[in-house]
């Protein structure tokens, strides 16, 4: 999947706000330098930490605290 579709996917999950995003993806790309276990079942040897947490958001497996659905 390109990075623009993947970008995409994780913007919805967040109510396409793209700051909060930012600081999700910063904030797990932080904790996955310093030895946190990526959620992707996947191979993730080769990714950059940033990739792994967009997906992780894009694929619902990380969940932004404190967003409220604003349905």
């Amino acid at each position: 999947m390109r990075l623009e579709e993947r970008m995409s996917k994780a913007l919805k999950k967040v109510d396409n706000d793209r700051y909060i995003l930012a600081i999700a993806v910063g904030q797990r790309a932080d904790d996955l330098s310093k030895g946190a276990k990526p959620l992707l079942e996947q191979n993730t040897q080769h990714m950059k930490y940033t990739d792994i947490a967009i997906d992780e958001i894009a694929n619902g497996l990380l969940v932004i605290e404190g967003l409220v659905d604003r349905d």
